[in-house]
This record gives structure tokens, sequence and C-alpha cells, in this order.
């Protein structure tokens, strides 16, 4: 940390200034975009590992460039391209380099379908002929260029095409794609929501082959929303949507030769019913080709690798576990074949390297830690880069380990929230450094030992603006609830007086894996945390069992009872406060969104002898409501555990409801359906309970847009004061719109 940053912080948040020297923040500075971050956009190493790109925009000619920068000086050396040099082209938004870097693909339009999603313009440039060609006239998802760069592939209408960028000459690989029947090499809703990912097709290193997921949703129930607009009569959107135990997709594995122009169907050597193709990935060897086949309760999860010229399957590697694994994106091949791997196997997630049969060579990482992100590996050095909460939990730390497990060298030096970009050839890494009391600070560092070389963006004018406003300190601590150590943040105002009894309003998530307490700079709302602290609430936040990072035993105990342990310890962590003497117990409310929201009616139904208020957005209310693949991870199927649904149902407990309750939610949701909120609106009518909620018309999940987040937070901030506060300035209600707040 620089002695300008140091001196930033000299009194930020620890130290409280006379509060006539600080402001009060507002629900317009927090949406309005006043505590904005500055980041590093579109950050790229190029090839030869000594240089990195950037995607730049300047607002005042509204152009963008791809800036070249060294790492060693960080000054910038070229301006790789400039949509100013570009005809036709006013500006691009996103670029994607081929692998050798000699041509870029530009996105210049893009209009989101679904979370991850979306359909784009895109151009071409080739560098070498200084040529920009339009890669279609249609809107199209997913371009990925051939590991030669000659081609590009891409889905349209469910189909999957290639362009030959030398002829110009477009291959239709598919021809049965349709709307809610057929989909080539895109995912379909569940599984780019649960699965995480869009692009369900894959190059192999001959750049001859392209081998995708095919899914079959004809038997998928559909889903439909209204959508309301400006016009004069509803639309509707009209989707396939497989609710826990109903049908999927049938999925099946699939195989385009580029120079024979055959498509074949891949199997493997094992029969599977109801299964889930997670991940495709070819091998370095050309013909190799590795997927994924995961059954339907993903309690087992089985790595093939299927040799494509003569169809021919091994099972490599079988991974099962009493509740469930984990799909990550971590599987790395090395130059013979070889391969990485992450499994919580023995309890916490590690790293493990096979050789190319699926024999174990040795466990790379071990203890009683977990491993939260895999980076790389340096073949030369033959070092394996992760990071870690080796320095605690809520923290995250970057290391460095020979592949042997020997070695190890921890290349942070600060305590906090570390994530690092490295160099291609693993000389240098960008970190990204925050903390609760540090905003985001990018530093160049050597890769081999940590050591910082120069900082590039330090968010000190942040820092800077943040101590004009009247804050107080995010304390971290541990609560035991129910015989364990939960990780826990307070937030007290900072006129706190210890003999004085404050309002306690609590945060959570609380879904499996997740985590809310950690050791990094705010989001934003952590910025109405801190406004509710000054206006006389002391906000908490627990996370409880079935939370991550703390092993798979502690996230793995909610197996099958969502909402039942995560809701003991939340009503127990409360009731503990309560007993603090400058807490008021008559006066406890709670909040979430999405599982949180789930979480927070939940507890203020079972929980009505200590929770006074509760606030739900977007909740789910019953996981009947909910898709296949989160849900039955978690919980099986409902025809297989129907007490586990029904028990820790929120709609079923409406008639404990004592307290003040107010429930949120987007009509336009496509994850967590408006469905789930009507159905609780319904059985707290008749179960003759009052309530208040809101309806944001045509909203997704996020609930944004316009002046919606503004409005959605005063509403929350009104509904606090109205039920747990005393002699709190209440919120105004909105004004003019907004157009700079963000999702």
């Amino acid at each position: 940390m620089t002695l300008k940053r140091v001196l930033a912080f000299s009194g930020f948040l620890f130290i409280t200034l006379l509060s006539a020297q600080q402001k009060n923040i507002t629900l317009e500075d927090i949406w309005g975009g006043a505590f904005r971050t500055e980041g590093m956009q579109s950050l790229h190493s190029m090839e030869n590992g000594q240089q990195y790109s950037v995607l730049n925009f300047d607002r005042a000619t509204r152009t963008s460039s791809i800036d070249i920068y060294d790492y060693k000086t960080l000054e910038k050396v070229n301006t790789l391209l400039s949509s100013s040099d570009l005809e036709g082209i006013s500006y691009f938004m996103n670029y994607t380099f081929s692998d050798d870097e000699s041509k870029v693909i530009l996105t210049t339009k893009s209009e989101s379908i679904f979370r991850r999603s979306s359909l784009g313009e895109y151009y071409i440039y080739d560098f070498s002929s200084k040529q920009l060609s339009k890669l279609s006239e249609d809107m199209v998802q997913e371009p990925t260029f051939s590991p030669d760069a000659t081609k590009v592939a891409y889905g349209f209408e469910n189909n999957l095409y290639v362009k030959d960028l030398t002829s110009g000459e477009v291959t239709q690989l598919t021809t049965d794609g349709k709307k809610n029947s057929i989909i080539n090499g895109i995912t379909d809703w569940v599984y780019e929501e649960e699965f995480s990912f869009v692009r369900a097709f894959d190059w192999n290193s001959d750049s001859n082959k392209i081998a995708f997921i095919r899914f079959d949703e004809s038997e998928v129930p559909e889903f439909s929303m209204d959508v309301y607009g400006q016009q004069l009569y509803q639309t509707q959107q009209v989707f396939k949507y497989p609710k826990a135990g109903e049908a999927n997709s049938k999925v099946s594995l699939h195989l385009y030769d580029l120079e024979s122009n055959k498509l074949s169907e891949l199997n493997v050597g094992k029969t599977y019913n109801d299964f889930y193709i997670p991940r495709i990935k070819w091998t370095n060897e050309a013909d190799v080709l590795s997927t994924q086949y995961m059954n339907r309760h993903q309690n087992e999860l089985d790595l093939w690798f299927i040799n494509t010229s003569d169809n021919s399957s091994k099972n490599v590697l079988a991974e099962t576990d009493k509740a469930y694994v984990d799909v990550t994106f971590d599987l790395t091949f090395l130059k013979d074949n070889s391969f990485i791997w992450t499994s919580e196997k023995d309890g916490f997630n590690h790293i493990y390297h096979y050789n190319s049969n699926g024999k174990l060579i040795n466990q790379v990482t071990k203890g009683p830690w977990e491993v939260t992100s895999y980076y790389g590996f340096d073949e030369d050095n033959k070092t394996v880069f992760y990071q870690s909460t080796e320095d605690g939990s809520i923290n995250r730390s970057v290391y460095s380990i020979k592949i042997n497990g020997k070695k190890k060298t921890k290349l942070t030096k600060t305590v906090g929230t570390n994530y690092a970009s490295f160099s291609a050839d693993y000389s240098y890494f960008i970190n990204n450094f925050s903390s609760a009391t540090s905003p985001p600070e990018y530093t160049l560092n050597s890769a081999k030992d940590g050591n910082v070389i120069k900082s590039i963006v330090d968010n000190d004018a942040l820092a800077n603006k943040v101590a004009e406003f009247k804050t107080s300190k995010k304390e971290f601590s541990i609560i035991n609830v129910n015989g364990n150590d939960l990780n826990m943040w307070m937030i007290k105002p900072a006129d706190f007086d210890a003999n004085k009894e404050y309002p306690l309003f609590m945060y959570q998530y609380s879904g499996p894996g997740s985590q809310s307490v950690a050791n990094r700079w705010n989001g934003t709302n952590d910025y109405w945390y801190q406004m509710l602290a000054q206006q006389g609430y002391i906000v908490v936040c627990v996370d409880g069992r079935g939370t991550g990072f703390k092993g798979a035993e502690f996230k793995k105990v909610t197996q099958n009872e969502l909402g039942k342990y995560e809701v003991e310890d939340q009503i127990a962590a409360a009731k503990q406060l309560g007993e603090l003497p400058y807490i008021d117990e008559t006066r406890i409310g709670i909040w979430g969104w999405s599982y949180g929201g789930f979480m927070s009616s939940n507890a203020l139904f079972k929980g009505n002898d200590t929770f006074k208020m509760a606030i739900a957005v977007a909740p789910v209310t019953s996981w009947r409501f909910y898709d296949t693949i989160y849900t039955e991870r978690y919980m099986t199927t409902p025809q297989e555990n129907p007490s586990g649904y029904d028990e820790n149902s929120p709609i079923n407990h409406v008639d404990k409801l004592k307290g003040d309750f107010l429930l949120v939610h987007g009509s336009g949701d496509d994850n967590v359906h408006l469905q789930n909120t009507m159905r609780m609106v319904e059985a707290l009518i008749q179960a003759d309970k009052q309530f208040e909620w809101m309806v944001y018309p045509d909203k997704n999940h996020g609930i944004y847009g316009g002046n919606t987040r503004l409005h959605l937070y005063k509403k929350m901030t009104n509904f606090i004061e109205d039920t747990l506060g005393d002699k709190i300035e209440r919120a105004e209600e909105p004004s003019t719109p907004n157009s700079q707040i963000k999702g």
C-alpha cells in the first residue's frame, strides 16, 4: 500500500470524524454511481507474455480502442486497434483474439437473452490485411475462432454454422434446430443458469472437428410470462423450464468433421438414463475429446475420453459423493495429456494431478482449507498457480506450488481478497486486492515471489470520497451458534453508545456453498447498510451452516432439507445477538434476495417470537417451483423427498406470521418465477394475514433498469423505518428517473 493510500485511510472507517465534517450517505448517492470503482476492462495477456491489452473507451469521442501495455513498465506502447479507424463501426464493447492474435472478433451490439446468453452483432478484423468484415447479417451467438484462426463457428436460431474467413463461405452444420424443441451447440435455460455456460461446442486442436451437445427439449414443460411493455395488448415470453421432478432436455453428444462434411453422434461405453453432460473439452490430442457425464442426482460424475477417429471411449475418472459432486471449469490438459483436476474428495476442495489414463499421480494441494480458484500451470517451471482460503475462510490469497506438491509460495502479501490474472508465460500477474477497509487496487506482481513491481489502479480517489461520508467499521468476528463457529460481520452506528439500545437488521443469502461474510471492498448493499447504521440501526450478517469455503461437511449438512438448518442458525443468531445489552430484542428484522428471500420468509414465520419484520425479494417460496439441476442437486426430486420440499416451504408456514412482511418480485423473472410470490400471496390471504407487497413490471431477477433500483431501496428503507425505526428520518419517494442505475 502506498504512503498516499495509507494517508487516505488514516481517518477512514476506523476513526469517526466530527459529524459536521462528514455527509450522510443517501440512496441517490448509492444508486447514482457516487461510489463506483475504477478497474481494468477486458484485460488480455498477449501471447508474448510481456504485454497485455485493455479495452478503453473515450467518452469525449465515443470511440473504443484495444491498447497494448508493457508489463514491466506498465506504459502504453501501442494502440492495436481503434474504432475511429474502422469504417462502419463507431465503437465496440468487447473483443476476443484468435489464439495466434492475428485476428480479433469485435462485439458492436448485444441483446441479452438470459443471465449469461446474448445475441450479438460481430465483426472480424484481420491485423495482417487490415480488413474488417461482418461475421453475419444476423444477430448470432457465441462466435468462436478455430485454433488456426481460419474459421469462426457460431450459433443462430438453434443451429450451428461455420464461416470460412478466407473464402467467406458459410457452412450450416445442423438443420434440425427449432425454438423450444431442438438446440444445437448452445445450452438450454437450465444448463446456462446452473452449469454456468452457454457455448456447448468446442473446436479440436487441428481446427477440423467440432464437438457439440444437442438438447432435445421437446418434452420439457413450457413456462410463460406476460410482457406488458408499452403496447395495448401484453405479449408472452414462452420458454422451456424444467421444474424439480419434471422432464429435462434429452442431451446427446455430436461431432462435425469439416474435412468430410460428416455429422455423427458420439457415444461412451456406458448406458446412462436421465443424465447431464455438463462439460465437453478437447484434449491436446486432436482426435480425443473429453466429456463429463453426470447422473440426475448429481452424486456421480464420470470423465470420459472419446477417440473420435473410431468412437471408442475410456472412463478415466469417476467421482462419487453421498451428497453431490460440484462441476467446475478446472480441467486442464498438460502437454503429455495428463491432466489437472479439482475435487472435494478429501473433505476440502483441492488440486489433483492424473496421468492420461486417469491414474492419480499425486494430490498437489492438501490441508483444512479450500482452493477457491485454479489459475493455471506453467509447463516450463512445473508450477501450479491457485487462490485459496489459507489466510482464513473470509480471505483469499494467491499461491504457487510445484506440481509434485512441494515448494509452496505465498504470492500475495496483503490480507483480504486477492484475485490474480497471470501473463501468458506466467512471469507476471496483475493482482486485484481489496478488503473491507481498502478499495480495489490493481498491482503488477512478480509470479516468482509475488513482490509488487508497480501499482496500476489504486482507487485512492474513491477512498478519499468515501471518507467524506459518515461511515463505520465493518467488524468481523465469530459467533458460536448451534455448536458451530459461524463467520459474522457487524456494522454499528458511528456514534454508537453501548448504553443505548438499537434495532437489529440482519442480512443473509445462505444458499449452498455461498459466502456473504467476506473481507472485501463494499458492494452497493454495503453502502446501504452504512446508511442504515448512521440512521440508528445495527446491521449484521451471519453465514450459517450450508454456506461455503469451510469444507464439504459444513457445506453439505443441509442436503435434502434446504431451509432447515440455515433458518435455525439465523433464528438462534438473532436470539443470541438480542441478548446483547445494546440491542433491542423486540426490534429485530431480517432480509434477503432470492435464496435469501426464501430464508427471510422462513425466519419470520418460524421465528415469530424473534423477528419483528422481514423483507423477501424475489424469493423461492417452494422448491417445487424451481429448476431441476439446482434443486435436485440438494434435494433430489419432490417424488423422492416430498417432506424435504414441503416442511421447509414458507408457503406452508404462513399461519405463523405475527410480524411485518414485505414481499417483492419482478414480473419478468425468468429464474425465480413470479409464481413463487403469487402462491405465497394467496396462502397469506387465505390465512388472513396482512402484509405488504410490490411487483415490478417486466423486471427480471435482478429488478433493475431506469429508476427501479432506487425505487426498490426507498421502499425497503421506508418499510424498515416503519417497522423497526424510532424517530428515524423517512426516505423520500422517488422523483426523477436516474439512467445511471445498473443491476
